[in-house]
């Protein structure tokens, strides 16, 4: 099925470049994140969302309140439930984000080389002379000089929606500035973020704490976004925090990158963080634009060599309002899913845009034709060496799963978990092939009562590249035994088939454990 890939670095016929590509099952192997808001909130939208591609639900605590996402989540419940598409839920923290406050809603006109004051005092109407701000403390933390932008929701990069200023004096708790460029500013609120100037907020609100402790216990959220995550220190909170509120303790925690403390500490977050998020539109801001490749590229490479989900934010920022991307952001898509990147991030395109469904199609499209020419066999190599010898028990059982499908041209690779650890392994070797992850259910206590956990672990897969979960039916013994897997291969080999992953005379790698031995075979269908 995946014997058709090309290299970049083959000659390509250029008249197949038009040739129509093939449908299949599953649109791409890279995942997308949605962020579901006003425009993408009733069953009917999310049900299409989830059917063009969408994997996890991205729920972003920056506006809007618990009740407004609660209402959006029953609805992606039912939409799951109708379109019978598994879907992730994702808690997005607002952190020490400032904000421009426009109670008014009423758009604000700023004018290129005029003046305008940021104040703390949160009672008065903004204006275009003069703007309230959440926090009281930026008249310490800037000087004359420093560049202050302010956008909507997220940055566009766009001049008509967003404002550069230059910090012009600084009076008592007021910041005047002088505006660089003519702009409207519309809605209720816009981010103010100051270029590489720390922040002396905590990381983790009182807010977020709250929001976590009741709608995140409430829902039992899969993913936490960490927002502006800075030092190590903010994932180990974090994660304190979690382990007291029952289930959450399963959350993983992906550390949002969105400045230059966190660039400067990326090593030591990668550590300790369950996956990274990397905010390209703030840091489109505290890093010279000539420079944000680079830190994308040395970032992504970084995350792929720990066996980490990667994930890329602002790609398609056009279609919030248009139909299509710009030839630049398509060509921006393909090169992060070259790069190695896990998941594709959408924001204000699906949280406001005018079209979420087609930008996550488009996307989609975009993944699936940039997968067909990654170089895999070149990637393959640099983890294998980068790993280095003598390799960890579990790291030689997924290499070697991977290696063996790709040299019979596997169709698919099976593998067994309960904890998830093993299909992510064998998913960071970047096989070609789709790997459906059969998550096998554990009994637990609490001493009051008796539960199956697996659901977290299934869902917590739809974020890495080439993981498709099932949950195998609890009924099945615990223990791996030979006949348990082989009714549980069975189940699994039904549903490649009834999707149309497998068929006759595929071969299939199945990757398993039979009593202490882990086992990698090969198995040949027949009719």
């Amino acid at each position: 099925m995946h014997s058709h890939h090309l290299l970049l670095e083959e000659p390509i016929r250029m008249a197949s470049i038009l040739e129509p590509s093939k449908p299949s099952f599953f649109p791409a192997m890279t995942k997308i994140v949605g962020t579901l808001g006003p425009k993408s909130r009733s069953v009917e939208i999310i049900s299409s969302c989830l059917n063009a591609g969408m994997s996890v639900a991205r729920f972003d605590f920056s506006w809007g309140d618990a009740a407004f996402h609660q209402e959006t989540l029953e609805n992606l419940k039912v939409a799951i439930k109708r379109t019978k598409k598994l879907c992730a839920v994702m808690l997005d923290t607002i952190g020490p984000e400032l904000q421009v406050l426009n109670k008014t809603e009423r758009p604000i006109s700023l004018d290129a080389e005029t003046l305008v004051t940021l104040t703390p005092n949160q009672e008065i109407e903004a204006t275009s002379n003069l703007l309230p701000i959440n926090f009281s403390g930026l008249s310490k933390a800037v000087k004359t000089g420093d560049t202050i932008f302010i956008g909507q929701y997220l940055f566009t990069g766009s001049e008509t929606t967003s404002v550069w200023l230059e910090v012009n004096e600084v009076k008592g708790e007021d910041v005047v500035c002088l505006v660089k460029n003519s702009a409207t500013l519309s809605g209720s609120l816009f981010t103010l973020h100051i270029s590489q100037i720390r922040i002396e907020l905590p990381t983790l609100t009182d807010k977020d704490k709250e929001v976590i402790s009741t709608w995140g216990v409430h829902n039992s959220i899969d993913f936490l976004s960490l927002s502006y995550t800075r030092h190590a220190e903010d994932i180990r909170h974090a994660r304190e925090h979690l382990s007291k509120l029952g289930d959450l303790n399963q959350t993983r925690i992906f550390a949002k990158i969105d400045n230059f403390e966190g660039l400067t500490h990326f090593d030591e977050i990668l550590q300790e963080a369950d996956g990274i998020i990397l905010s390209r539109g703030n840091l489109g801001i505290d890093l010279p634009p000539e420079k944000v490749f680079l830190f994308q590229k040395a970032a992504v490479y970084k995350c792929n060599m720990a066996g980490k989900p990667v994930v890329i934010t602002r790609v398609v920022d056009s279609m919030t309002d248009n139909l299509r991307p710009t030839r630049a952001e398509a060509t921006d898509v393909a090169n992060a899913v070259l790069d190695g990147c896990d998941a594709i991030l959408l924001g204000a395109e699906t949280l406001r845009g005018l079209y979420p469904v087609e930008t996550i199609s488009i996307v989609g499209r975009i993944c699936a034709e940039s997968e067909k020419v990654f170089n895999q066999d070149s990637f393959f190599k640099n983890t294998v060496k980068y790993v280095g010898e003598p390799m960890s028990h579990m790291e030689s059982i997924a290499s070697s799963a991977v290696r063996a499908a790709i040299k019979v041209k596997a169709s698919v690779i099976i593998c067994f978990t309960t904890s998830g650890r093993a299909a992510r392994l064998i998913a960071k070797y970047r096989p070609t092939m789709p790997v459906i992850s059969v998550v096998i259910p554990r009994l637990k206590t609490n001493q009051l009562r008796w539960t199956f956990t697996g659901a977290f672990e299934a869902r917590q897969s739809l974020i890495v590249r080439s993981l498709f979960p099932m949950l195998a039916d609890p009924r099945h013994p615990s223990e791996s035994t030979s006949a348990t897997n082989d009714s549980i291969l069975k189940i699994a080999l039904d549903h490649g088939k009834a999707s149309g992953i497998v068929k006759s005379h595929d071969r299939v790698v199945v990757c398993q454990k039979v009593g202490d031995d882990s086992v990698v075979k090969i198995i040949e269908l027949e009719d």
